[in-house]
């Protein structure tokens, strides 16, 4: 449990803990937003839109943050165009990547763009698999996923 887990008022000031070795080179988190190596993952989706990907060095697990020579790691930035909220207060969400070409790493998974100061709740993906959100997901909102190596973009746009 984090403290922001525990009083998630305290999302407006200090943004939620990241898994370093998850996350591409040089990520910083804040309340609204992901920076990797100074790439902001909102910028990034105002210039390219939903889905993208931003791919940088991975980590070497264990240093806190030293990148790696030869690995690769990935983000996907998505849209929520859909949230259901079932009576046992989790959500079915829908977003605008196909996650199946990807191994995302679902426990990283947060809301960027606004600061939430909803408290978590899990949620179930269009493919079935299960994460946490905050309860106050809307449509619209932006969530980045670290992915483990080099994810191509046409890799999790949707089958047309």
């Amino acid at each position: 449990m984090t403290l922001t887990t525990l009083m998630p008022s305290l999302r407006r000031i200090l943004p939620d803990p990241m898994a370093q070795d998850s996350w591409p080179e040089f990520c910083t988190a804040s309340t609204t937003d992901v920076t990797i190596a100074g790439v902001s993952l909102v910028r990034l989706v105002d210039w390219c839109g939903t889905p993208c990907v931003h791919t940088a060095a991975a980590v070497i697990p264990g240093t806190h943050g030293r990148p790696s020579d030869s690995e690769l790691a990935s983000v996907v930035v998505s849209e929520v165009t859909a949230v259901e909220r079932l009576d046992d207060d989790s959500l079915v969400v829908t977003l605008d990547a196909d996650l199946g070409g990807c191994a995302c790493i679902l426990s990283e998974a947060r809301l960027i763009g606004r600061a939430s100061t909803a408290h978590l709740a899990s949620a179930v993906l269009q493919d079935g698999r299960r994460l946490h959100l905050p309860a106050d997901l809307r449509a619209g909102d932006l969530v980045v996923l670290p992915c483990v190596g080099v994810t191509a973009r046409h890799a999790v746009l949707p089958s047309r």
